[in-house]
């Protein structure tokens, strides 16, 4: 009897339980907001084309990496009703993006890698390809990680050896096939998706995965086997003219970088908001300049948390060689006296690192320009995060 009441009493909590629930969801979806009321309740055809004409589709980068993280942290920012909105997409890589720049209807912006085009162009995929391009902006560097054994020191020891350079629809692969090119090396090159071909690492299977990406980089600081670490990619002359000195710390990885070691010489490749080269008469330019204005506008939120570390490398006035800049952003900064680098700055660099004995002995004006544009970069960083260590 007791079992039969019991019973009873579950039944008409579960009920209660369900009904609860219902009324709970059950809900009119005009009440969420005014916004969506007014889309719920009077949206028409000239509703469909006022959401269209303000929202700009960006084209990021694969799941965990830092592209999609910026991607986010701009419709974050920058979505402002009706007035605009900023749709990142996931996507599937550096190659994958120009393409779909180039050719996907819908797609405005996107973020590559700044080797990418000239990889293309290289290798005989594409003619002129930068003139259908413009950049925004010049993100941050993205620095190589090479990982393998401990008893590996410098990217050259794994001449010959089986290395993953990830998938050939992203843009490690561009950047570490340049760098084999450049440096004569032939190693084994196999391409596996990043998560996977860290298990193949740990199982013996193949003797580097290398990644590149803007640190902390998910799956590389996530990645825990002390049998393995980061490796050294020396910046030498063949790599000056297209890459940066960067340096990866144990306060960036300590789970790849111990305190003995304290750091790691790599190089680095900036990432790059780019647009396709729209005429300044169509809708295309229109909307892509709403949206410069607007992240040009708000941009010091971006180098604060909770957003990316990498923000804070970010310089709107960064010039990048060889691109065309988006004349709408061009018209912002000049109209805002926002200017490229200064010499004095240059100059800065100079008699710092050669005091300290840090400038190659063979490197030309060029190279030596890159190397202070890395250092900028770092300067801009320790100079934003100084003021929230302040405040902690």
């Amino acid at each position: 009897m007791r079992r039969l009441i019991g019973m009873a009493i579950f039944a008409m909590m579960m009920a209660l339980g369900f009904a609860a629930v219902a009324e709970e969801t059950e809900f009119d979806p005009a009440k969420v907001s005014d916004s969506l009321k007014a889309i719920f309740q009077f949206g028409s055809t000239a509703t469909k084309q006022a959401l269209n004409a303000n929202t700009v589709t960006l084209i990021s980068g694969t799941i965990g990496g830092t592209y999609v993280q910026f991607g986010a942290d701009l419709a974050s920012v920058l979505d402002d009703g009706n007035k605009l909105r900023v749709l990142p997409i996931v996507g599937r890589g550096s190659v994958q993006s120009v393409a779909d720049i180039l050719f996907l209807q819908g797609v405005d912006l996107g973020i590559v890698r700044a080797d990418t085009l000239d990889y293309l162009e290289r290798k005989g995929f594409a003619k002129d390809i930068k003139k259908q391009f413009t950049y925004v902006t010049k993100l941050y560097n993205e620095e190589m990680h090479v990982i393998a054994s401990r008893s590996v020191h410098n990217l050259k020891e794994l001449n010959g050896k089986t290395i993953s350079v990830d998938l050939p629809n992203g843009g490690t692969f561009v950047t570490a096939l340049t760098v084999f090119e450049r440096l004569g090396l032939k190693p084994n090159v196999v391409y596996i998706e990043q998560r996977i071909a860290m298990e193949k690492l740990k199982k013996g299977e193949i003797d580097a995965v290398i990644v590149v990406g803007g640190k902390p980089y998910k799956s590389v600081s996530s990645f825990k086997d002390d049998r393995f670490h980061l490796v050294t990619v020396d910046y030498d002359k063949p790599l000056q003219g297209d890459y940066l000195p960067a340096t990866l710390t144990a306060a960036d990885y300590p789970n790849l970088i111990s305190n003995d070691e304290q750091k790691v010489d790599t190089i680095a490749v900036p990432a790059v908001l780019a647009a396709y080269n729209w005429a300044p008469n169509t809708d295309r330019y229109r909307k892509v300049a709403l949206f410069v204005d607007n992240f040009f506008t708000k941009f010091p939120a971006f180098q604060n948390p909770p957003f990316h570390p990498k923000w804070k490398e970010v310089s709107l006035s960064a010039q990048l060689p060889d691109w065309q800049r988006f004349p709408a952003a061009k018209q912002w900064l000049d109209s805002h006296g926002i200017e490229p680098v200064a010499k004095v700055r240059f100059d800065e660099f100079l008699k710092s690192n050669a005091a300290a004995g840090k400038l190659p002995a063979n490197a030309d004006k060029e190279a030596l320009f890159k190397q202070f544009q890395a250092w900028e970069a770092e300067q801009n960083a320790r100079a934003q995060a100084a003021p929230a260590q302040k405040q902690k």
